[in-house]
């Protein structure tokens, strides 16, 4: 399976999602899977720049779905588009974002679990552990293709969790903010997918157990445990930044 194909098929499994291309499948949809598959595993670079030829040449399809999956991905604020010049990928998200997406999720998605519990379909409960067994094969994955790919899992098993809630405003909120696009795209670090595992167990096993109380602690223990990860990362490009000038 080559590279595109395995990130596109992390964003779509388990979610429901017919493959682009294919029964109602659109290639804009495909385009878009790709482009996104590129921010997570770092082909595509933060603050770089991309144009709608290149990509056109790049990925072999006219401009047509190229700039259909481009302007989508600016309304969702992913790429920011550059008069007479095309697009360019955001720079890495700052640490006062980072701290507001945190604060955010640490509201929604605590109660998004706590739902799934309650209402989850026996055919959901066993999505979300379809899930992490395609997550287990990931897990530890050399190289960036892996690692966006394992991003992209984890991502929909978040939205996994948040759809069985039967909560569409949360479930919306939570995927405008594309937060595991931003937090994936900061540093490729096998062993966040390892303790992201082990903390997703425990958040499936509550909601399989239909303990409400032990789902949204799990969720929000995963989320903080997730947030202490990352900060270090802004962290440590603090002191680099320090180093260097002191140099």
């Amino acid at each position: 399976m080559d590279d595109e194909a395995m990130i596109a098929r992390g964003r779509r499994s388990v979610t429901g999602a017919a493959p682009p291309g294919r029964s109602g499948g659109r290639l804009a949809d495909e385009v878009y899977d790709t482009l996104l598959g590129q921010l997570m595993s770092l082909r595509i670079e933060p603050d770089s720049r991309v144009t709608i030829d290149v990509l056109a040449r790049e990925l072999g399809v006219s401009q047509t779905p190229i700039r259909d999956a481009l302007n989508r991905m600016e309304a969702e604020g992913l790429v920011v588009r550059v008069p007479h010049a095309g697009y360019r990928i955001p720079p890495q998200i700052t640490r006062h974002r980072f701290e507001d997406m945190l604060e955010v999720r640490l509201l929604l998605e605590p109660a998004a679990a706590r739902r799934s519990a309650e209402r989850a379909s026996l055919a959901q409960v066993a999505g979300l552990r379809r899930m992490l067994e395609e997550m287990a094969e990931l897990e530890g994955g050399s190289g960036p293709t892996a690692y966006g790919a394992f991003g992209l899992r984890d991502a929909a098993f978040h939205d996994l969790v948040a759809l069985s809630a039967e909560n569409q405003v949360i479930r919306e909120t939570l995927a405008r903010l594309h937060s595991h696009v931003h937090l994936f795209r900061l540093h490729r670090d096998t062993q966040v997918t390892h303790l992201a595992m082990a903390e997703h167990e425990e958040v499936v096993a509550a909601i399989a157990a239909r303990d409400a109380d032990a789902a949204a602690y799990a969720m929000r223990r995963h989320i903080l445990r997730s947030g202490e990860r990352f900060r270090r990362l802004f962290d440590e490009a603090k002191d680099d930044e320090a180093m260097a000038a002191d140099a």
